[in-house]
């Protein structure tokens, strides 16, 4: 049976996520701001999640009605059969998110939804669910805009940037889908050279690996859609078979790594070889400013400190030009792309991005800058002057 469903992400991830949709077999999608509408079955819905890298949440939309007051959301909540979805020894969180919503507090809007599922459960099964909001079993999401509610469940349950891979990333960390979303930005194939010379504690390199070898993001993990009424099992299984022999681990990609602190590095090394990926990844200590291109051609992607991580504004205004002549000096050829909040960059750096892509690391917005390192060219006017 094909249903409606809304896939979250990163914003500005949106259009590549809907590729990605369309190649776990989804049908009209329709990218809006933070994700993309689509339709499809159980199998497309259990694809997504299991092999989506850029989506955040699988939601399947329950029910959309017009309203007005916070009556109207409690009767429409209270309207759909909860039974039908999961059971009352489920544990429940309720999460709203709205958009122009005229009502005046969306706290207590999540508190009449969750008030109308727990009361429907009595009515249809004598009791209701208990509330977990740290670790629940299912997650009712609604959005408002000005004039309808829209309910969803969650079918992914923990966040999809969480692979299941490992714990703590360090300071700062970029998150998974973020760095996957990169990736697909900027057109690299495994088949290529890839390097992060700023690796931090290893994010774009643990998917850069997951790529290069074929691994299913989500095939160390379990969902929230085995909780729920009429999960197919059996279906679940052969899916997660046939990602698996998908995966291959005879590859032998050219992904490489570099920081200049040892401490973060031997983190990045750490997760790698608890992971299983440390033999697709070749890892050095160096500084951005000295290290060599670890090839003739290929991509360079790093998430450098700004001034959110390091807080010296002026260290970073007298890195960025050095930055600009290192990469000049030692990556032509190279499609080099840079992820900062700092839009000081662009003007310090010294060289000129062919383009440049707004994203959003959480809430910080950031510009993922394009350069296409050229020998002999490629410089600002203002150092040509």
């Amino acid at each position: 049976m094909t249903q409606a469903m809304f896939a979250t992400c990163p914003r500005g991830l949106e259009p590549v996520l809907a590729g990605e949709l369309e190649a776990c077999g989804a049908r009209d999608t329709r990218a809006v701001g933070g994700g993309v509408h689509f339709a499809g079955d159980l199998a497309v819905c259990y694809r997504v999640n299991l092999e989506s890298r850029i989506a955040s949440r699988v939601l399947v939309r329950v029910k959309q009605a017009p309203y007005r007051t916070e009556q109207d959301v409690y009767d429409v909540a209270h309207g759909v059969r909860w039974l039908d979805r999961f059971g009352v020894d489920c544990s429940i969180r309720v999460d709203v998110s709205a958009i122009r919503c005229p009502l005046k507090s969306l706290e207590f809007v999540t508190l009449r939804i969750k008030d109308a599922v727990c009361d429907r459960f009595r009515a249809d099964a004598g009791s209701r669910p208990d509330v977990n909001t740290r670790t629940p079993d299912v997650r009712v999401h609604a959005f408002l805009d000005e004039q309808h509610i829209t309910l969803y469940l969650d079918t992914s349950g923990e966040p999809l940037w969480k692979r299941g891979l490992r714990g703590a990333t360090g300071e700062a960390p970029l998150r998974e889908n973020l760095a996957a979303g990169i990736l697909a930005l900027t057109g690299w194939r495994p088949e290529e050279p890839f390097f992060d010379p700023m690796c931090g504690s290893g994010t774009l390199l643990l998917e850069a690996a997951q790529i290069a070898l074929g691994i299913a993001p989500g095939s160390r993990r379990g969902f929230a859609f085995e909780q729920l009424r009429g999960f197919d099992a059996e279906l679940w299984r052969k899916l997660r078979e046939a990602a698996r022999e998908r995966a291959s681990g005879t590859r032998n990609p050219a992904i490489f790594g570099a920081d200049r602190d040892g401490s973060v590095l031997e983190n990045a090394r750490a997760a790698l070889e608890q992971t299983g990926l440390a033999g697709a990844v070749r890892l050095e200590r160096a500084d951005i400013l000295e290290v060599d291109a670890p090839a003739n051609e290929g991509v360079l992607v790093t998430n450098p400190p700004y001034g959110v991580r390091v807080g010296e504004d002026a260290v970073l205004a007298a890195f960025y030009p050095k930055l600009g002549d290192a990469l000049k000096a030692r990556f032509a050829g190279w499609r080099c792309y840079i992820l900062t909040a700092d839009l000081r960059l662009a003007k310090l750096i010294g060289l000129k991005a062919s383009k440049r892509t707004p994203l959003f690391n959480g809430p910080l917005e950031c510009r993922l800058f394009e350069f296409r390192i050229v020998a002999g060219s490629m410089r600002t006017q203002r150092d040509k002057n």
